[in-house]
């Protein structure tokens, strides 16, 4: 996967720009740009841009739901195997497609669907920009979604809380790689740096200052990888064998972590990008079950 298609995919299917990273949607997140009045009336009819949305719309209330994105984990999914696909990977979604599905709300990727979001607004259909940075984002986004479909946001809720007490107490120094060239790193400001905080994984460029073109993450030299040094090392499977290039740099085998077998696959979805309910919960269930810490 190239750096610029995982960026992309980060910021498409979170919400918000990021690395350029690769995979069809984008590395992630959900914070409304365009909130809603306490008053908006219930929507009933609903088309979403991102993966996460439409299973958070699907779980609220499936009725509503008549247009989703041609989303890897959409497509997987039997619950959308009779909804309209509106959109595939990074292409601009089907803006007349949309409309003809009548909308009463549609739902985008801040920083990612600005232009097709700008253009229903200004037909009269009401749109929600989500960026989802963050478990609060997350929270936020699932309470705000549940008020306009009039539903209950308990059961997400609640899996959201099941899912955070898998984390362990303490961890051992942990760095995350989603790319080789640049070697990037998420920092605190992004979904993947807020998960490993939740989980109590000191992550290692958590307070570095983003000094790229991609929001919530770092680009590292091998040197400041080695100066690190982290315990155990997360590698983020993007398709295009991260893991293997990285065994065939020099400093690879010099880490702390390469050393005592403490390196970790993870996939894209859930930990860059959140990706879909079952792709969080699996990432909850993958980091509660890293060796624990000497």
């Amino acid at each position: 996967m190239s750096i610029v298609f995982l960026v992309g995919a980060i910021a498409a299917c979170s919400g918000s720009p990021a690395p350029n990273l690769t995979q069809g949607e984008t590395p992630s997140t959900d914070e409304t740009a365009d909130t809603p009045s306490p008053t908006a009336a219930t929507a009933e009819r609903v088309v979403t841009l991102t993966s996460l949305t439409a299973d958070l719309v699907q779980t609220l209330d499936g009725e509503t739901l008549v247009g989703i994105p041609g989303s890897p984990l959409t497509q997987q999914d039997p619950r959308f195997s009779d909804i309209d696909i509106v959109s595939e990977g990074r292409v601009e979604p089907d803006l007349e497609k949309i409309i003809a599905l009548e909308p009463d709300l549609v739902i985008g990727a801040a920083g990612f669907h600005d232009k097709v979001l700008d253009r229903l607004q200004e037909l009269g259909i009401d749109v929600l920009a989500t960026e989802v940075d963050s478990w609060d984002a997350l929270e936020t986004l699932t309470e705000e979604l549940a008020q306009r479909l009039d539903a209950s946001p308990d059961v997400l809720l609640a899996r959201y809380d099941a899912c955070l007490a898998q984390a362990p107490e303490s961890a051992p120094s942990t760095l995350v790689l989603v790319s080789r060239q640049p070697l990037l790193s998420p920092n605190k400001s992004s979904w993947a740096g807020d998960f490993l905080n939740q989980f109590n994984l000191p992550n290692l460029t958590a307070d570095m200052q983003e000094d790229s073109s991609f929001g919530g993450y770092v680009t590292l030299s091998e040197e400041k990888v080695l100066q690190a040094n982290p315990e155990q090392l997360l590698v983020v499977d993007t398709g295009d064998n991260l893991l293997d290039q990285l065994k065939g740099d020099a400093f690879w085998s010099q880490l702390a972590a390469t050393q005592n077998d403490a390196v970790y696959t993870f996939d894209y979805f859930g930990l860059i990008n959140p990706g879909s309910l079952a792709s969080i919960e699996a990432t909850c269930q993958q980091l509660a079950n890293l060796a624990p810490e000497d």
